[in-house]
């Protein structure tokens, strides 16, 4: 038995979200499919970040078993080979041992919200950006943001569905840049809880738009309360951009 394990980009527009799902086609499904076309066994793909329908990822990290051998170049190009129509790809290949789970032996996730700051709609980024025409401050946002960082009870930023044991969760960074049109959002963690960087984009929002202070901010982290906080940001302009272990 081999292990393998993947580092992988796709577009989340494509799909229902990384799990296999009823509704619709899952990232997870592409690749286990890709994975029995190419070797003929029925495995199991495990994903680090069980992404939203929506959001993309420029490297999330998967990992699969397999009883026959093969090597890691031969892995990564029959499986884009059988992935080439979707829109994902393998970017690379490694063996690890049986001890490694892609999912339970991360410490670490970073995600992107990308945000265009400008009164033109998009034509190249249509899908993988958050378009917002009013100008954003995003210095303001970023300090507002610091208020987030550490360990907190994130009850007002979490979804209502969010299936997690508890709110409490160690934010370990949380930036907000600008590059000329794009204000991004920089968000580190061992996991997080269902919709709760999208969330915080969506209060930092009415920070960026002079609606709120970074006080408002407090205030709603410390209301533990879904309700008082802003809007969850639409799932196109969240990447899941690396893992690390």
């Amino acid at each position: 038995m081999t292990r393998f394990k993947l580092i992988i980009e796709y577009d989340g527009c494509g799909f229902v979200g990384w799990q296999r799902q009823e509704n619709g086609l899952g990232v997870q499904q592409s690749f286990e499919e890709a994975v029995l076309a190419f070797s003929g066994e029925n495995s199991r793909v495990f994903g680090a970040g069980r992404t939203d329908a929506g959001v993309h990822a420029l490297a999330q990290v998967a990992h699969f078993d397999l009883l026959s051998s093969h090597t890691v170049d031969t892995v990564r190009d029959a499986l884009n080979f059988h992935l080439k129509d979707v829109p994902a790809v393998v970017l690379k290949v490694s063996v690890v041992g049986s001890e490694f789970h892609s999912r339970f032996s991360a410490n670490g996730r970073s995600y992107t919200y990308r945000i265009t700051n400008r009164r033109a709609p998009l034509a190249i980024e249509k899908g993988k950006s958050w378009r917002l025409p009013v100008h954003l401050n995003e210095v303001a946002m970023h300090e507002a943001a610091q208020v987030l960082v550490g360990r907190h009870d994130f009850t007002s930023f979490r979804a209502v569905v969010c299936q997690a044991d508890t709110p409490v969760k160690t934010l370990n960074r949380l930036d907000v840049v600008r590059d000329g049109d794009h204000v991004l959002i920089h968000a580190q963690a061992r996991s997080f809880l269902h919709h709760q960087v999208r969330n915080f984009v969506g209060s930092l929002k009415w920070v960026g738009e002079g609606k709120w202070t970074a006080s408002d901010l407090k205030t709603a982290l410390d209301a533990r309360d879904r309700k008082v906080a802003g809007q969850t940001a639409p799932p196109h302009g969240l990447y899941l951009t690396s893992v690390s272990y």
